[in-house]
């Protein structure tokens, strides 16, 4: 085997060198000196980027039984060098022990291992090729190991952590893959596999060369999968999957290879641009980080979003098509062209998100868009757009390390709104005319937003460089009012305005609808909020209408007034678009400390709970529900309150039609349920399984019920969940809800130990597990006992966000303060930012917008 080997690396590294040294570009340039400094920074990136073509990495990874045993590697880097003079750093995130033996062009060097970097001298350099060959021992921070299988994620840079490498998304690169691994295992990469070879104990898969792509698209996972294929619309695609459920794999398998195709010829056709990669494949991955990642032909997905049962919702269904469309939409977005540093990862994340609305459109059958994307994308927003902490659209960006904070719902909620208000602007054949110029002059290579502007500006008459200004450079949303002159029963004029919400200058340039509500009809006027003030000459002569409902049709952005006229009819609206937009209207204002009350808002939503019937109205209607009732209700209020409810929710249920509409309604019961007769019936539920009429309850909703009644301390609660652990079937859902059970331990002192083991790192490799577990921990029911973990939560921020995921630190903050209302907890956050000044702007910021929904329930409660 070891022969085999040698030849392998020897045949792929002569093609590479090959290929490498006839692009070697003649041209020079002035070297510069960098400073060695943590992580990848902007003066480095922009020296490599300016010396480095052609680069290529040949990779050999062997992995051995057990999540702990070390994993080697061997490297072999090519490149070209347009002019020596200067050392060359290699990011490599790892102790220097990590590193075993470094050899440049053919000669054996010193290993020098600084601030997270492998240096290479210059007097080993020379200008063109140069080959560089390292064995090393893989880093674990990136390689998310278990017992029986493993997966990359490296985005934004964390390719680093596993092996040495140019870290840096303009340094474009072909990777070339081996990997031996223990027997009875799968593989998949980025590029189709050539051939496997089968040994004693252990079995090596050999990959063809990869396309051209970024670091953090490179990927590869390995373990105890379960393969399937298909042909969807002549194209081959692999899954590979871990799900025990036949009833999930029976329901599931044909959608999610479906749904893939149907996105991939909605962009083929839409950028006129065929497929650009060599395969697609994707992987479903228990409790992955995220919903999936866009890595180039092996696209990884968290396997809850892919494998539906019978059980699940239009909504989850809804859910399941856009996640996939929107990884299958960055083939071409992100990975065909890529941003030139992660200031711009915006882009990639607003048309994966834009091009995902109009594909679940066509895939989905009876799919409300206009719906859909108000209901997806508002709200987000609009949770971190009104809070003190907002960021812009496009931010600063001085170094990779912190590229993961630049994550969050601005990019991937009020981006989309952005683009889409753009699309209206230029109208959409010249703005497709303008994404297909963008993607044909870049592709396979990187951009800035300010090329995509360039290209944009030349098919519109319209100054997108003013426009773009306030809507990506500046962060913030306007906040509208209007003025209503009338003469006898006719409208004299109408006059709307805007302000920032924070009272400065700025203007958002906007189109949205307004509707004129009267008791027999409609009529929709069209608003071009091009100015601080603007009359509505449509409106002159019009009848006087009962209310004036704001952004009727979800394109607008930006906190709208509500009369208590309109709140009153809004549910007797038939346009569901239009309820929708003013649910959250209704919301946004009791926010912002307008219109109604928290405690009237929920009577309003109490009785929407009867006269709802869509879908997705419903979810907003309820999560609005639930969130007044446990954020900003008085909690010696909430019991009194709980019991009228509770009946108000049966109910509900009875009166519904749709199974869907029970189900969302059970599940809102579920939350609020404080009685001590509604925990005995979601208890007789759980015990007999047999969910209420019309209402489907499969295993992930019985071990959901189980959690409840634990959180509530319900009689031998701790039976509760060991018989629902003996329930589970599949040995990944079985060791989640394991982690979960101290965090939902009647005895606080079991909770306390397990806060404390939180603070070790290999306790945290299951983030999407932590985030449910603080939830827990947090919750209001737990509230007297867990205050006392906030300081320390605080404290290990900094920690969370070198060590986890992009959006970890995030959902820690927001796991952990998101439920609480105590002026003591809001204290600890002032008194945290206050001792810490020169704290990370960026982490101060997620801190400020998880904390926001606290400081705005100081104020808020028992209204």
């Amino acid at each position: 085997m070891r022969r085999d080997w040698m030849h392998l690396w020897s045949v792929s590294l002569l093609s590479l060198v090959v290929l490498a040294g006839m692009a070697c570009s003649k041209k020079t340039m002035v070297t510069q000196s960098i400073p060695l400094e943590n992580g990848v920074s902007k003066p480095l990136a922009d020296y490599r980027k300016a010396v480095i073509r052609q680069l290529g990495y040949i990779l050999h990874f062997t992995i051995r039984d057990g999540k702990n045993a070390p994993v080697a590697g061997q490297e072999t880097i090519t490149f070209c060098l347009k002019k020596t003079g200067a050392p060359l750093q290699i990011d490599f995130k790892e102790k220097p022990d990590h590193l075993q033996t470094v050899r440049v062009n053919d000669q054996a060097i010193p290993i020098q291992h600084q601030n997270e970097h492998l240096v290479i001298p210059a007097k080993n350099l020379k200008k063109g090729l140069n080959t560089i060959n390292i064995a090393f021992s893989a880093g674990n921070l990136s390689l998310n190991r278990n017992e029986d299988y493993l997966y990359t994620l490296l985005v934004p840079d964390r390719a680093r952590t596993v092996f040495p490498v140019f870290d840096q998304p303009n340094l474009k690169a072909s990777f070339t893959l081996t990997l031996t691994v223990p027997p009875g295992w799968q593989a998949v990469t980025n590029a189709p596999l050539l051939d496997s070879t089968a040994g004693e104990n252990s079995k090596t898969f050999r990959f063809a060369p990869s396309d051209t792509m970024s670091t953090y698209l490179f990927s590869f996972a390995a373990g105890k999968f379960k393969q399937v294929s298909q042909m969807v619309y002549g194209r081959p695609m692999q899954l590979l999957h871990r799900e025990t459920d036949p009833d999930k794999l029976q329901l599931s398998l044909n959608p999610i290879f479906q749904i893939h195709g149907a996105a991939l010829q909605f962009m083929q056709d839409y950028t006129q641009i065929s497929y650009p990669f060599q395969k697609f494949d994707f992987v479903a991955i228990p409790d992955f980080q995220y919903g999936g990642m866009e890595h180039v032909g092996a696209i990884d997905y968290k396997a809850a979003a892919l494998f539906l049962d019978e059980g699940a919702t239009q909504d989850q269904k809804l859910a399941r098509s856009s996640v996939i469309s929107h990884e299958t939409a960055h083939m071409w977005f992100g990975d065909l062209v890529t941003m030139q540093w992660f200031n711009d990862v915006w882009m990639k994340e607003v048309f994966a998100n834009f091009m995902a609305d109009k594909i679940t459109q066509v895939a989905e059958a009876n799919t409300n868009y206009d719906l859909k994307f108000l209901v997806d994308h508002l709200p987000a927003a609009y949770a971190v757009d009104r809070t003190v902490g907002a960021n812009p659209i496009r931010q600063q960006l001085d170094n990779l390390q912190d590229a993961g904070t630049l994550y969050g719902n601005i990019i991937y909620h009020k981006a989309p709104v952005m683009m889409r208000q753009l699309e209206r602007l230029m109208g959409e054949a010249a703005f497709k005319a303008g994404l297909q110029e963008y993607l044909k002059k870049y592709a396979f290579g990187n951009a800035t937003w300010p090329d995509l502007i360039q290209i944009l500006d030349a098919h519109t008459p319209t100054d997108l460089q003013a426009w773009n200004q306030v809507w990506v450079n500046e962060a913030g949303r306007p906040v509208f009012n209007y003025d209503l002159q009338t003469d006898g029963s006719k409208i004299k004029q109408l006059k709307i305005t805007q302000k920032a919400e924070d009272n400065s200058d700025r203007l958002w340039p906007q189109l949205f609808e307004i509707t004129l509500v009267y008791p027999d009809r409609l009529q929709e006027l069209t608003v071009n909020m091009n100015a601080r003030e603007v009359s509505v000459p449509q409106a002159t002569g019009a009848a006087t209408p009962s209310f004036i409902l704001f952004n009727s049709s979800g394109t607008g952005y930006g906190v709208f007034p509500v009369a208590d006229a309109g709140a009153q009819d809004l549910t007797n609206l038939k346009n569901p678009v239009s309820r929708a937009s003013g649910y959250i209207s209704l919301y946004e204002n009791m926010l912002h400390g307008h219109g109604l009350t928290p405690y009237r808002l929920l009577g309003f939503y109490r009785t929407a709970l009867l006269h709802e019937t869509e879908e997705l109205n419903l979810k907003l209607v309820t999560s609005n529900l639930t969130d007044i009732f446990w954020r900003l209700v008085k909690p010696l209020d909430r019991l009194a309150l709980a019991e009228e409810l509770e009946k108000e929710l049966g109910q509900a249920m009875e009166k519904a039609s749709a199974s869907n509409n029970k189900k969302l309604l059970f599940k809102t019961y579920q939350s609020i349920a404080l009685t001590a007769a509604a925990q005995k019936q979601l208890y007789r539920i759980w015990e007999q399984e047999q969910p209420p009429a019309g209402v489907k309850l499969t295993e992930d909703d019985y071990t959901s019920l189980a959690q409840a009644l634990a959180l509530r301390d319900y009689t031998d609660s701790p039976q509760i969940l060991k018989k629902q652990l003996a329930r589970i079937k599949n040995p990944d859902r079985q060791q989640r809800l394991q982690f979960l059970m101290p965090a939902l331990a009647s005895e606080a002192s079991e909770r306390d130990a397990f806060f404390a083991s939180l603070q070790q790192e290999t306790n945290r490799e299951k983030e999407a597990w932590v985030v449910t577990a603080l939830s827990y921990l947090h919750h209001p029911l737990r509230q007297q006992t867990s205050e006392k973990y906030l300081a320390t939560s605080l404290d290990l921020l900094q920690e969370i966000q070198k060590t986890g995921d992009i959006f970890f630190p995030y959902a820690w903050l927001q796991g952990t303060f998101g439920a609480y209302q105590t002026p003591a907890a809001a204290n600890t956050v002032r008194t945290f930012l206050q001792q810490h000044p020169n704290y990370n702007p960026k982490l101060k910021a997620k801190i400020l917008q998880a904390a926001d929904d606290l400081f705005r329930a100081e104020r808020l409660v028992g209204k």
